[in-house]
C-alpha cells in the first residue's frame, strides 16, 4: 500500500510541477498560444517516444541482458556436463542398440561449423534410437543417479535455470528416471511392461541429453575455443577419446 501511496505522490508531484513551470512562463512571456504549440508537439509526439522506448530499445537490452544470462547459465551446464552429463551419457548408451549409428555421426566434432551443430541437433528428432532397458544394468544407472542427487538439486535452485527450457525439461528427465528407478526394490525382476516404461524414461534421457551436450559443443565451439578443445577431446561419442594431445 505505501508502495502505490509512494507512486501516486510521485505523479501528482511531477504534474504539479510541469504545471507550475508551464504557469512561470506564461508569467514571464505571456504566450499562450505558444505555449499549447509546443505542448500539443510534446503530445503527439508521446506515442512515437513509447513506440522506441518501449518496443525497440527495451527489446534491445532485454535481448542482451538475455544473452548474458544464458551464457552464465551454460557455465552451469558445463559443470553439469563435467560432473553427471558425460557419463550418463555413457552408461545411457548401453541400453541403446543403435548406439553405433549415434557415435559414428558424432565421434568426430572438433572441425564442424556452426551450421554443423545446429544440423545435428535437428537430426537427432529423427535419429533412430532403440533403447532396451534390459540390454544393460539398470542397478548401475540407479547407483549413479543416487550418487548425483545433490548435485542435481543444487542445479535446481538456480531459478535463471527457467530461461533455458530445454536444460530445465533435460533436468526433470533425468529426476524422473532417478525417482522410477528409486521406487523398485529388484530391478531384476520386474514385468515386460515395466521394463518398457523404463525403456520410455532412458530414451528422454538419452535424446535431451544428446541436444543439450550438442548445443553446449556449439557455445563452446563460438564463445571458447580453449575449452571446447579440451570438449572435443573427451568426446563421450568417440571411442578413441582421449584428454591427451597428440
Amino acid at each position: 500500500m505505501k508502495v502505490k501511496n509512494w507512486r501516486l505522490f510521485l505523479a501528482l508531484g511531477l504534474i504539479l510541477l510541469s504545471a507550475i513551470l508551464y504557469l512561470t512562463h506564461f508569467l514571464i512571456f505571456g504566450d499562450a498560444h505558444h505555449i499549447f504549440i509546443y505542448l500539443l508537439g510534446d503530445i503527439a509526439f508521446t506515442p512515437i517516444e513509447v513506440l522506441i522506448v518501449t518496443l525497440i530499445i527495451h527489446r534491445v537490452l532485454s535481448d542482451r541482458e538475455k544473452k548474458a544470462m544464458l551464457s552464465k547459465l551454460n557455465m552451469v551446464i558445463g559443470a553439469f556436463f563435467s560432473e553427471v552429463g558425460l557419463n550418463l551419457v555413457y552408461v545411457c548408451a548401453k541400453f541403446d542398440q543403435n548406439s553405433d549409428l549415434i557415435k559414428d555421426k558424432l565421434s568426430d566434432i572438433k572441425d564442424w561449423s556452426h551450421r554443423d551443430y545446429i544440423a545435428a541437433v535437428k537430426d537427432m528428432d529423427s535419429h533412430q534410437f532403440l533403447i532396451n532397458s534390459q540390454m544393460s544394468n539398470l542397478e548401475e544407472l540407479r547407483e549413479f543417479l543416487n550418487k548425483k542427487h545433490g548435485f542435481l538439486l543444487r542445479l535446481l535452485e538456480n531459478p535463471n535455470l527457467l530461461e533455458h527450457e530445454r536444460f530445465t525439461e533435460l533436468l526433470w528427465a533425468v529426476f524422473h528416471l532417478s525417482e522410477e528407478l528409486r521406487y523398485r526394490t529388484d530391478l531384476k525382476q520386474l514385468p515386460e511392461k515395466d521394463y518398457e516404461h523404463i525403456s520410455g524414461d532412458i530414451l528422454r534421457v538419452y535424446t535431451l541429453l544428446v541436444k543439450g551436450w550438442l548445443d553446449y559443443m556449439r557455445h563452446l565451439k563460438d564463445s571458447y575455443p580453449y575449452l571446447f578443445s579440451l570438449a572435443a577431446r573427451i568426446n563421450p561419442f568417440n571411442k578413441d577419446a582421449s584428454p591427451i594431445v597428440n
